[in-house]
């Protein structure tokens, strides 16, 4: 299978934030841009891959500034990391105040996509041509991103199982909740 550069499947969306994208406040709601982050991540998963693909995670999706109704909004997505049948897509949004040329980075994202066949099985995709440094940083920072979500909810679980309500309800009391169970 020949390896596919990361310029071969890069994707931009752009759109117009209109007045029904937005909340009372009149800024764009987090789950429209969500699901613009996901259509983007598809189009350059599946132009990578030359399959079908699906979203198997959205990482850190960190909200930077808002997003105004009349802005432009561009979504611009590479495949930073590639596994046997996955695909980490990094999405860096950007907001444009058109009438001043003002452009904010709004968003950045990664999303996990895996390419399916036409069995519906995930399907091998092609490797990543690294032609630049950047790309070769991206790919590196992939890795440890990986590594580091792995580490994450391999703890996690392990402190999912030590954590007993009867043991540590103590922990409740200075926290800003209320606790409306009748405790032994």
């Amino acid at each position: 299978m020949q390896a596919r550069s990361v310029r071969h499947s890069q994707a931009t969306l752009t759109e117009l934030m209109i007045p029904s994208y937005a909340n009372f406040g009149g800024k764009i709601h987090g789950g429209i841009l969500l699901s613009l982050i996901d259509k983007v991540a598809y189009s350059c998963a599946s132009r990578h891959a030359g399959n079908y693909c699906v979203t198997v995670s959205v990482d850190t999706v960190d909200f930077l500034a808002p997003v105004e109704v009349g802005d432009l909004v561009s979504l611009h997505a590479s495949v930073n990391y590639v596994g046997r049948t996955s695909m980490i897509i990094g999405i860096r949004v950007v907001a444009e105040d058109v009438r001043n040329g003002i452009q904010r980075h709004t968003n950045t994202s990664y999303v996990t996509m895996v390419a399916k066949g036409e069995d519906n099985k995930p399907t091998v995709v092609p490797p990543l041509l690294l032609e630049t440094e950047e790309d070769g940083r991206r790919y590196l920072e992939a890795i440890k991103r990986k590594e580091l979500k792995n580490r994450y909810n391999l703890e996690f679980d392990r402190l999912k199982q030590e954590l007993h309500i009867d043991v540590n309800s103590l922990h409740l009391e200075n926290e800003r909740c209320v606790v409306a169970w009748e405790q032994d």
